[in-house]
């Protein structure tokens, strides 16, 4: 049950709800059941075009962008549907599920230790993720050219690659504490494109040294970044969720311009 006024959003909360799935048997009435299969039907993830993801279209018309949302080491399809919905509310939302698999874990490329990524494999992925996007622009009916990556940490660095790789897969990122996943022999032209970045200070896994490096590559290209920093470490924070919303705002991306 939904309070009157969420009932018109009634489709976009039920699609980001967590998946549950009654026991199939065979015999069971439950599981021929129409209401109950429908909504196993509507609610299991996706698995077409390559990953298995979820895509919540948007609530609103006026609101052009899709964020691709990009989880970190561990993290699946559902993760930061609740950051996208924070971050631009209402948008359209794609968020696939990495891949590759480290002790169980679902990331988006291989790595051969912390911090040493195995950049063929990283390559391949990135170019891999870049034609589901494309795929799934096609198939779902988003605007292909208003595409936003929102990634943590090793969803963070797959979507640096991908700027740097595939530029014209993105109209825009906020990256959350971002490695620099490769340096390409020649770098893209991404003039104009904003990137936001959210390092922290005390981060464990990612120096000072390195964002800057990742800061100064993405401007050698073209790209307009920002770089927020904030005293914590390697976790996500609610200062760093404010400030890419401010910033999303700030460049107008969100709303139709």
């Amino acid at each position: 049950m939904l309070p009157p006024w969420l009932e018109q959003k009634r489709q976009r909360i039920e699609a980001m709800l967590p998946s549950f799935y009654l026991p199939q048997t065979g015999t069971s009435p439950i599981s021929n059941s129409d209401a109950f299969g429908g909504l196993r039907n509507n609610h299991r993830p996706q698995t077409q075009l390559g990953f298995t993801h979820r895509f919540i279209p948007t609530a609103e018309p006026n609101i052009p962008y899709t964020l691709l949302l990009l989880h970190g080491t561990g993290g699946d399809e559902t993760d930061l549907l609740w950051l996208g919905e924070e971050l631009i509310p209402d948008a359209a939302m794609l968020s696939p599920r990495g891949k590759v698999l480290e002790n169980g874990m679902p990331r988006f490329f291989r790595r051969l230790a912390e911090g040493v990524f195995d950049s063929e494999d990283l390559k391949l992925r990135t170019h891999e993720l870049a034609d589901f996007v494309a795929a799934a622009a096609d198939s779902y009916g988003f605007e292909p050219d208003r595409v936003i990556a929102v990634g943590y940490s090793n969803g963070a660095n797959i979507a640096a690659s991908m700027l740097l790789l595939r530029p014209y897969t993105l109209s825009g990122a906020v990256l959350f504490r971002p490695m620099v996943p490769l340096e390409p022999s020649q770098l893209p032209s991404l003039a104009g494109i904003p990137v936001f970045i959210a390092a922290g200070r005390n981060d464990s896994l990612v120096s000072p040294e390195e964002t800057e490096q990742l800061v100064k590559i993405l401007q050698t290209a073209g790209a307009k970044v920002t770089l927020s920093w904030h005293p914590g470490g390697h976790a996500l924070s609610g200062e760093d969720v404010q400030a890419a919303k401010e910033w999303l705002a700030l460049k107008g991306l969100g709303t139709r311009g």
